[in-house]
């Protein structure tokens, strides 16, 4: 099914609020106190699919304040909105999101999520966890140059490489954040397995990419952006508009330019040297209404 995890269900649907299914999660809600918060986690392993397609999808959200799954589960941010949401959206599979895609003529961006539950699973290994992916686009008889599969799991995209016709787009995700290397010579050495597996795009979080220059009045490429282009590697990025306001917390998808960024109109110039000085080939982001206005605005193609 598609999710954000697959130990995810009881903040992007509301298990919690189905009593019978509640019971089933790998760890029941707890309300909070005043020394701990409330806990709950529910996963995909924990039910059927046919359980899991009787529950009501949400935007991922949890209170952890709460004292009852009512309140844990109604807990949208006050800066995002829920005036877009279904009464009652159903949790597709992943073949119902490629006939969905399809129908729109969109392009496909699956990200194989990691397993929390310890590989082979029930004789399932995660080879056969990769494989199964790209043959549900394989059934749809979609284009490989439609279809870019990333994952956390370096293995996983030289798997779709070696094995697939699905990996001269396949993205290495990299969630080295506040840890990337700054050096050339680690970059180099962090680059390498990718190079070496002839994997040909990297997508790091969006402020890996960019620092403030010298004189803290703008923005600038990172050593990470320019050691990966020169060693010939596409980049995408992810996750723009993931925070809440600029002005009050930039947090972590801004941590490198905190001496630069002031305000919500700044998102523009990050895009702009993104778009202009790295040269992404994309970015993801939780609304896109933003980059939709930057693309237009700048007249990029968004095909």
């Amino acid at each position: 099914v598609c999710r954000h995890a697959q130990c995810d269900l009881h903040t992007t649907t509301d298990v919690l609020l189905r009593p019978d299914l509640a019971a089933k999660c790998t760890t029941p809600f707890t309300a909070a106190t005043a020394e701990d918060g409330a806990t709950a986690k529910c996963c995909t392993t924990d039910f059927t699919l046919a359980e899991i397609k009787t529950l009501c999808a949400k935007m991922d959200a949890r209170n952890s304040a709460a004292t009852t799954p009512e309140e844990y589960v109604d807990a949208t941010a006050a800066w995002r909105t829920d005036l877009y949401s279904y009464e009652c959206a159903p949790v597709p599979t992943h073949k119902e999101s490629i006939e969905l895609i399809m129908s729109n003529g969109g392009k496909f961006t699956p990200e194989l999520k990691g397993p929390s539950v310890e590989m082979p699973y029930d004789g399932f290994s995660q080879e056969d966890y990769a494989q199964k992916m790209i043959d549900e686009y394989i059934e749809y008889g979609v284009d490989p140059d439609d279809v870019w599969p990333q994952s956390f799991n370096w293995e996983d995209v030289y798997y779709w490489i070696e094995n697939t016709d699905y990996g001269e787009q396949a993205v290495a995700l990299d969630g080295c954040g506040t840890e990337c290397p700054t050096d050339e010579t680690e970059l180099e050495a962090h680059f390498a397995p990718l190079i070496e597996h002839d994997v040909k795009i990297v997508a790091p979080q969006q402020a890996a990419l960019v620092q403030a220059t010298a004189d803290k009045t703008g923005i600038e490429p990172s050593p990470y952006a320019m050691v990966a282009k020169e060693m010939g590697l596409d980049i995408i990025t992810w996750t723009f508009e993931r925070n809440g306001p600029l002005s009050v917390n930039l947090g972590y998808y801004y941590y490198s330019l905190t001496d630069v960024i002031e305000k919500d109109a700044d998102k523009f110039e990050l895009l702009r040297v993104l778009d202009e000085d790295v040269g992404i080939l994309g970015i993801f982001s939780d609304w896109p209404g933003t980059t939709t206005f930057y693309a237009n605005c700048m007249k990029r193609d968004l095909r």
